[in-house]
């Protein structure tokens, strides 16, 4: 086994490709992945628009004003957001603008609300603007027609989409968003809900690759199969035509009734790699069946969760087409040493993020850890194949689960 962690995450990354692109709605967007670089139809604002209520002046004309001696002028109208109507600034006059509403031709500030006074038809400026162009959005200053809004691979947010939307695009391109089947196996394992007999356990590691799934917008099928041979190449064949990617649960490893790698093999799979260094999850596999990939992962929950955070969730978004697959990082300091390392091993640590004046800590788990503690974690650090162990206040980056 002399596969490391980081050539086994780029081989990942190789042999994946994402799904095809698709072209949605506005609404649909929302957590899709952009397929394309996407541009700006339209200028936004299209013209300069008020900022405020207020009055569009000229600002030259206007700087000596005071609420001692106001500038007086008659008001030659008004114009609110969307008019259809234009109106043009003569000299001795204002307009009335409301917020959005486009100024008028021949001005060049807007002097807001609560520094002019009616009087008699007339509008008296009692404070001037404090510059030109002061409470007027100019055309395009949000975005500019041309404009480059979003790159692909990027993750469109409902901000976005809205962003979006105020630049003319009505239908985006994105990557597809890949239908995972998660397959549990194992002759003591039983649906949730089910009757739960003695020697026999919840599949507990499904509901939580699925959860993760659905966190992030992906549709999951999952399915429960006895240590049969038989029964797990049908579930697979049946999972194959109606998934975009498998991800098997138990039987991963070299035992007696480790019988997954061996139905692929039978099934005719393209094996990447099976087993790598890194613990917990050495057991992990990958491998590519009917141009779909498969991802191995071992049943013990902390080798099946962080086996599946470092190398099927990466390949997962590398399939729904994201450009920087993986979990997101930040710099942490450990609030205490971890030392369980083996050189030559990427050694993985569950643990939980405390938030201070300065960096975060990173308080690390027990390796050992099961599902009470797993449950509780929201980040991963680890331990680099060059080190055995990393001391306490170290800087270094970890993997955030929230």
């Amino acid at each position: 086994m002399s596969l490391g962690f980081e050539e086994a995450l780029r081989l990942t990354l190789e042999a994946i490709e994402p799904l095809p692109a698709e072209n949605v709605g506005l609404l649909e967007c929302v957590s899709r992945v952009a397929a394309s670089d996407l541009y700006a139809l339209v200028d936004s604002p299209s013209s300069d628009v008020s900022r405020k209520d207020g009055y569009a002046v000229v600002y030259s004309k206007m700087r000596d004003a005071t609420a001692a001696a106001p500038i007086r002028l008659a008001l030659a109208g008004h114009t609110a957001a969307g008019a259809a109507k234009t109106v043009a600034l003569e000299d001795g006059t204002t307009i009335r603008v409301l917020t959005g509403a486009r100024v008028p031709s021949g001005a060049d500030a807007v002097v807001a609300e609560e520094y002019t006074r009616a009087d008699v038809g007339d509008i008296l400026i009692e404070a001037p603007p404090v510059e030109p162009d002061r409470n007027i959005l100019a055309r395009g200053s949000d975005v500019r027609a041309g404009q480059r809004l979003i790159e692909a691979g990027r993750r469109i947010s409902p901000a976005a989409a809205g962003f979006l939307a105020a630049a003319g695009l009505s239908r985006v391109p994105v990557f597809s968003k890949p239908v995972v089947g998660i397959v549990g196996t194992g002759d003591e394992i039983v649906e949730p809900g089910a009757p739960l007999a003695e020697d026999r356990l919840y599949a507990s590691n499904i509901v939580t690759l699925a959860g993760w799934c659905m966190r992030s917008g992906l549709r999951s099928l999952t399915a429960i199969v006895k240590d049969d041979p038989d029964s797990i190449l049908a579930a697979f064949r049946k999972m194959c035509v109606e998934t975009d990617a498998l991800i098997t649960s138990g039987g991963a490893w070299k035992g007696d009734r480790d019988l997954v790698a061996d139905v692929l093999e039978r099934m005719g799979w393209r094996k990447v790699f099976h087993q790598i260094r890194m613990g917990p999850g050495k057991a992990v596999g990958l491998g590519v069946l009917d141009g779909k990939p498969v991802f191995i992962l071992p049943g013990g929950p902390p080798s099946n969760f962080m086996a599946f955070l470092q190398i099927a969730w990466p390949g997962l978004m590398r399939l729904g087409g994201h450009a920087a697959p993986g979990l997101p990082r930040v710099k942490a300091k450990l609030a205490a040493g971890i030392a369980e390392g083996n050189v030559g091993w990427t050694d993985l640590f569950f643990g939980t993020i405390e938030e201070t004046e300065d960096l975060p800590l990173f308080h690390p788990m027990e390796k050992r850890s099961r599902l009470s503690s797993i449950a509780e974690a929201t980040a991963v650090a680890s331990i680099p194949e060059d080190r055995d162990h990393l001391a306490q206040g170290s800087v270094i980056s970890v993997q955030l689960l929230t």
